[in-house]
């Protein structure tokens, strides 16, 4: 593919906030990352030295290629610091959320709320037979409830996978049975664009494949008529009434599991990324307090759903281990209005806003005189995270968000990551928009050939990791062989990201789209494999092929190519009904925007789809090799190993 093009213009961090800043300048950056990197142990055991352990760690790294073991016998606990370290250090009655509901109800919880509810929540699990090693299951919308229960999970040490609650019965039901979940922590329902949509619902369809789940929680939160199976079911608050608010936190080892998040895979099968403890929490504790500089009198606001890993690492985990005082908003930014963001920020005195692409982009298509009409003057940071970001967007975020004087942090990572890898600090580096930025604080990264060999600068290859980093995944969960297939087989030695990259001449990185299989559509990554598999159980198609192509708004656009069954006929009542089979299937963020009909598909000589021809003419161009440079090296070499 071709790089995209630089947009001109340099940003660099306004002198009065690199006063301020956790790292200011650009000497003071270069100093910790080179130590970061030439002494890694004593820089990630400074970090995690601030953090509360029950017993200190006997050596700091353990790699075992592909294999990490950070803070090698130490033990601690997340939930801990995220909720009794700060009661101790006397933030108890500070609010840790700000929650506002789409209706316009609205909650204040502190630290102190927090560890209460917590505790009883943790107390019920345990009584309901969740120990430490068992999975549980959570299908949450953007409620306080999300937050504690991913805390008691953590506290008593059982490993959460939550999913994310647009996703139908039967993707919610693979990933229940593939994580063996014992328990499920659902709502009745959400509201979402002014309607309550039910939850509770998905999960009893989900159930009738889901042999390993023995009680469900269920929060009472839209209201929505349910049926409570009375020796599986229990409601949220009946459940806190009765159980004991002292619930000890767990001392867990460093390595322990934490969670399982569903990431997309180019196979049909979910894909359980798992994440330990000691290595995670010490990532996302520092990132989140360096690359959204932190501090005590901040309000900080990112908009991701819990559900994806965003909502991990920059929401729950990170930023209340720093302590951190946070908005959370359940519903849809347009609600009821097109200033409803703007709306909270004001009331709010939000400082530090962090949002997707995705989103600016529908709020610079609302137009402007949304947040002209209030006062944004508290913002001081702005963030955008998820996806790449266009020139125009940024632009227009710099100007009619931040006013021309908030710096801009754009950042990349991955849920296999845990936390920021590429980034700019907003009091040391300029901004460069569009730019991914540089690696951050242990981050040792290239751009590479398929053999390995780093490629010039401004030339296209791929993103590699060249050694562990304290967030990293631990593998795929209960497949180690797809772990190292996948992230250490490609190219020896070194992590490969499955995304395209090119590196100026300034060290900044710039993020050229996946080489893989995968779609991101608003910032939320889907398996092609997976949409062509719920196209493929419909009756009436034969073959399928997915693939992304741009979108102004979203990012990616899914466009579908499908060859019918004999006797179906083609037309638009066809269409309509595959897109609503997706929906059903995985969830409606899944339906394909755009399904063509085809007599074949074009495949290579060992049978695989040609997908490098089918992104080209999906993005209005024609069907030559040289649509995208990535992914005709891989077609070439897919070409040249049958079957392989």
């Amino acid at each position: 593919m071709e790089p995209p093009t630089e947009p001109p213009g340099r940003f660099p961090p306004p002198a009065a906030f690199s006063a301020h800043a956790h790292v200011a300048g650009a000497d003071a950056f270069e100093r910790l990352y080179r130590r970061s990197l030439d002494d890694p142990e004593g820089f990630w055991g400074e970090a995690a030295a601030e953090l509360h352990w029950f017993r200190r760690w006997e050596r700091v790294l353990d790699w075992q290629e592909p294999h990490a073991r950070w803070f090698v016998g130490g033990t601690t606990n997340l939930a801990y610091n995220c909720l009794d370290r700060q009661v101790e250090r006397g933030h108890g009655d500070r609010v840790a959320f700000h929650w506002e509901g789409e209706p316009g109800d609205s909650r204040e919880l502190t630290y102190r709320d927090l560890l209460r509810d917590v505790g009883r929540l943790a107390n019920a699990l345990k009584a309901r037979g969740v120990g430490k090693g068992d999975r549980v299951a959570i299908f949450m919308p953007r409620i306080p409830e999300t937050v504690v229960a991913m805390l008691a999970c953590a506290r008593i040490g059982a490993p959460h996978a939550v999913v994310f609650a647009g996703f139908s019965a039967q993707a919610l039901a693979e990933r229940i049975d593939d994580a063996q979940a014992k328990v499920v922590i659902t709502a009745d329902g959400s509201y979402r664009h002014g309607r309550a949509v039910p939850l509770k619902t998905t999960v009893d369809a989900a159930l009738a494949t889901c042999p390993s789940v023995r009680a469900v929680v269920v929060v009472r939160r839209a209201g929505v008529p349910v049926a409570m199976d009375r020796d599986r079911d229990a409601w949220y608050h009946d459940l806190l009434d009765v159980h004991d608010e002292a619930c000890p936190a767990e001392p867990l080892d460093a390595e322990h599991p934490l969670f399982i998040l569903y990431a997309a895979g180019s196979t049909g099968r979910p894909k359980g990324v798992l994440h330990t403890t000691g290595g995670y929490m010490t990532h996302a504790y520092l990132t989140s307090r360096l690359v959204f500089d932190l501090h005590d009198d901040d309000v900080y606001w990112c908009s991701a759903d819990v559900g994806w890993v965003t909502g991990h690492s920059y929401v729950v985990y990170g930023p209340m281990c720093n302590g951190a005082t946070q908005v959370l908003y359940e519903g849809a930014p347009t609600q009821p209005d097109g200033d409803r963001f703007w709306e909270l920020i004001e009331r709010h005195r939000v400082s530090v806003l962090g949002t997707t692409p995705t989103a600016i982009r529908a709020f610079r298509a609302l137009g402007e005189q949304y947040p002209r009409g209030h006062d944004l003057s508290s913002l001081r940071l702005l963030a955008t995270v998820g996806e790449p970001i266009d020139a125009g967007a940024w632009a227009w975020y710099h100007r009619e968000v931040g006013g021309g004087r908030c710096p801009i942090v754009h950042a990349w990572w991955q849920a296999e990551t845990g936390a920021i890898m590429l980034g700019t600090l907003p009091g040391a580096h300029d901004a460069k928009p569009g730019s991914a930025g540089v690696p951050m604080f242990g981050v040792d990264a290239a751009v590479v050939d398929l053999e390995g060999r780093e490629v010039g600068s401004g030339e296209g290859g791929y993103l590699v990791l060249r050694r562990p980093w304290p967030g990293m995944l631990r593998g795929i969960y209960g497949d180690d062989d797809r772990y190292r297939s996948q992230y250490w087989a490609e190219i020896p030695h070194v992590y490969f990201t499955g995304d395209g990259a090119r590196r100026d001449d300034d060290g900044y990185y710039w993020i050229m789209g996946r080489v893989d299989d995968v779609v991101s559509v608003s910032g939320f990554r889907l398996g092609t494999m997976e949409v062509e598999s719920a196209l493929l159980s419909h009756p009436a198609v034969a073959e399928a092929a997915v693939v992304g192509r741009p979108d102004e708004v979203r990012g990616q656009a899914i466009v579908a190519f499908v060859t019918l069954a004999e006797g179906a006929e083609s037309g638009d009542a066809l269409k309509e009904a595959l897109r609503d089979h997706v929906g059903r299937e995985i969830g409606p963020i899944a339906r394909p925007d755009d399904i063509r009909f085809t007599l074949a598909l074009p495949k290579t000589r060992s049978g695989k789809i040609m997908r490098r021809l089918l992104r080209n003419v999906a993005g209005g161009g024609e069907a030559t090799p040289e649509a995208d440079e990535l992914g005709e090296r891989k077609a070439i070499r897919d070409a040249g190993n049958p079957g392989g």
